[in-house]
C-alpha cells in the first residue's frame, strides 16, 4: 500500500499536508512470519498445536498448585511457579492468537490502538517475568543455602512483596516504553515486517528520530537484565559454593535437581532477549529476528511447563494422584 503514516493519531499524504488536512489512521499490515501462501495453512496448524500445548501445560499447572490447594504444592517454589505459569500463559496469548488469524486472512490488518496494547502487555509480562526468575533464584538460594531461616526469609508476606515487586516493575517500564513510543512520528508504509507488533520493527516505520527511544530501550532494558541476571548469577554462585560443600552424593544430586530445569529456562529466555533488545537498532535483520522471535514468544512458553514443572517429581505425584 502506497500509504505514508504519520502517528499521533492521523495521517496525511503530501497533498493533504498541502491543504493542512488529517484523517484518522485506522490500522496497521503485519507481513507475519512469511508472505508464501503455500506455506500459511501448515504454519497455522503448526502454530496452532504448540499454542494448545502451551494452554494445556501453563493451564494445568495454574490449577494443579493454585486451585487444588495441596499442601504439598503450597511452598514459596510452588507459588513463584504457579505464577510464572500464568505468566507465559498471558505473555504467549497476547501474540499468538493474532499470529493465528493472520495466517487465515487476506488482510493481516491491526489497529493502531490494537498494535500499542499488544505492545504494552507483551513488554510488562515479559519485563514482569524477568523478576519472578530473578525471585525464583532467591528463593533456591535461601532453600539451599540458608534451609533452617528459610521458612522467615521467605515467609508468604515476603513472597506477596516480592511478586507484587515483580509486577508493579513490568507495569512501570511498559507504561514508560509505550508512552515513548507514542511520542514518534511514524511515516512511511503501514506494514510491519514482523507478526507482531514488536518495538525494533514498529520503529523501522518512524520518520522521526528515535535515538532517544533507542537510549531508553538500552538503559532501561540493560538495567533490567543486569539486576535480574546478576540476582541469579550470585544466586547460583552460592548454591554452587554450598554444594560443593556437602559430602553427601544424595544431597548434592537432590540440590541440583531443584535448580537445573530452573536454570534451563533461565538460559533460553535471558538468551533469546539480550540477543534481541541489548543492541544498536542498526543491526537488526527483521527476517532473522522473527525467528528469534518465536522462541520467547510462542517456544519458551510452551516448553517451561516440561522443563521446569512436569519433570518435578512432587508435581509429577499429584498429577497423577488427581487425574
Amino acid at each position: 500500500l502506497n500509504i505514508y503514516l504519520c502517528y499521533s493519531g492521523s495521517f496525511w499524504t503530501p497533498k493533504m499536508a498541502k491543504e493542512n488536512q488529517t484523517e484518522q489512521v485506522t490500522e496497521l499490515t503485519l507481513v507475519g512470519l512469511t508472505d508464501n501462501p503455500q506455506l500459511q495453512v501448515p504454519l497455522f496448524v503448526l502454530f496452532l498445536l504448540i499454542y494448545f500445548i502451551t494452554l494445556t501445560g501453563n493451564l494445568g499447572m495454574v490449577v494443579l498448585i493454585r486451585i487444588w490447594l495441596n499442601s504439598q504444592l503450597q511452598t514459596p517454589m510452588y507459588f513463584f511457579l504457579g505464577h510464572l505459569s500464568f505468566l507465559d500463559l498471558c505473555c504467549s496469548s497476547v501474540v499468538t492468537p493474532k499470529m493465528l488469524l493472520n495466517f487465515l486472512s487476506e488482510r493481516k490488518t491491526i489497529s493502531f490502538a490494537g498494535c500499542f496494547l499488544q505492545l504494552y502487555f507483551y513488554a510488562a509480562f515479559v519485563i514482569t517475568e524477568c523478576y519472578l526468575l530473578a525471585v525464583m533464584a532467591y528463593d533456591r538460594y535461601v532453600a539451599i543455602c540458608n534451609p533452617l531461616r528459610y521458612p522467615i526469609l521467605m515467609s508468604k508476606k515476603v513472597c506477596v512483596s516480592l511478586l507484587a515487586g515483580s509486577y508493579a516493575i513490568g507495569l512501570f517500564n511498559s507504561v514508560v516504553f509505550i508512552g515513548f513510543a507514542l511520542r514518534v512520528s511514524f511515516c512511511g508504509p503501514n506494514v510491519i515486517d514482523h507478526f507482531f507488533c514488536d518495538g525494533p520493527p514498529l520503529s523501522k516505520l518512524a520518520c522521526s528520530d528515535t535515538s532517544l527511544n533507542q537510549m531508553l530501550l538500552l538503559a532501561f532494558g540493560g538495567f533490567n537484565e543486569i539486576t535480574t541476571i546478576s540476582v541469579i548469577l550470585i544466586s547460583y554462585g552460592h548454591i554452587l559454593f554450598t554444594i560443593l560443600r556437602t559430602g553427601s552424593t544424595p544431597s548434592k544430586r537432590k540440590a541440583f535437581g531443584t535448580c537445573a530445569s530452573h536454570l534451563v529456562v533461565v538460559t533460553i529466555f535471558y538468551g533469546t532477549l539480550i540477543f534481541m533488545y541489548l543492541r544498536p537498532n542498526s543491526s537488526y535483520n527483521l527476517g532473522r529476528d522473527k525467528i528469534v522471535s518465536i522462541f520467547y514468544t510462542v517456544v519458551t512458553p510452551m516448553l517451561n511447563p516440561f522443563i521446569y514443572s512436569l519433570r518435578n517429581k512432587e508435581v509429577k505425584r499429584m498429577f497423577q494422584t488427581n487425574v
